[in-house]
């Protein structure tokens, strides 16, 4: 496989595309996979070095993002530890769960996602948790956390737009707040799963340094626009990220 600057251009372009998109709303991973894919990237080593190049990316998006987002350190805490135990666990059962399974779920799943946020236009501008009490918002979080990062360690695509709704619907976080924790979370995640695959020996380390690069500026860039625009974008951004994983599983199902 070309590990050259002209044949990296293109693949570099799609990562910090999809850091970007990913920053504001998740679903990165509709574009670097399929893009690994086509540079020509060994099937064994796709998620592995996706993982590598998605986590430093995630960290610069998390960074930003989490200092506005107003959440004990314990809070926090808590949910990390519940996500890096799901992603692992996700990680671990590949070989046990078969994608199409989980394919067939996230086509019931999806679609009342998609219309729900295309048609609540109101949905994530204001926070409500302060309705909630605060063992509820744990119960919640939690369990939020465990159970997408159990998918994200199996499959990955559309993690962050999973938490990101979650967290506004089920908590009553703004979709600011909602979006900061959602990429923490991803990337407790992230690194769980990639332990395991670095441990398994199923990551191109070097492509995913390289990429990794790309997919930090692309989280920049997108992180400072929620930051600025707050819900105004990111809903319709989890919107059409929720339309497109859609589209992509069952074109895949049907293909």
């Amino acid at each position: 496989m070309l590990h050259s600057a002209q044949a990296l251009l293109p693949l570099a372009s799609l990562v910090f595309l999809a850091g970007f998109v990913d920053s504001i709303a998740g679903g990165g991973g509709l574009i670097t996979l399929p893009a690994y894919l086509a540079h020509g990237l060994d099937p064994a080593l796709l998620l592995g070095t996706n993982k590598l190049s998605s986590a430093m990316g995630t960290s610069v998006a998390a960074a930003k993002l989490i200092k506005e987002a107003r959440f004990g350190w314990d809070f926090l805490f808590i949910l990390a530890v519940l996500a890096a135990g799901g992603s692992y666990l996700g990680a671990r059962a590949i070989s046990l769960v078969p994608p199409e399974t989980i394919r067939y779920l996230l086509l019931v799943l999806l679609p009342p996602v998609a219309v729900f946020l295309g048609a609540r236009k109101t949905f994530g501008l204001a926070d409500t948790s302060s309705a909630y009490p605060e063992w509820k918002l744990l119960r919640r979080s939690g369990g939020l956390a465990f159970f997408v990062s159990v998918y994200d360690g199996l499959l990955g695509p559309g993690t962050g737009t999973f938490l990101a709704v979650g967290f506004a619907r089920l908590c009553g976080y703004d979709l600011l707040r909602s979006t900061a924790l959602a990429k923490l979370l991803n990337l407790v995640s992230n690194l769980s799963a990639l332990a395991t695959f670095l441990w398994l020996g199923r990551a191109d380390v070097r492509l995913g340094l390289a990429m990794g690069a790309a997919g930090m500026a692309g989280n920049f860039a997108g992180s400072h626009v929620a930051l600025k625009k707050g819900a105004w974008v990111i809903r319709p951004m989890l919107f059409l990220v929720s339309a497109a994983l859609l589209a992509r599983i069952a074109w895949t199902m049907l293909g």
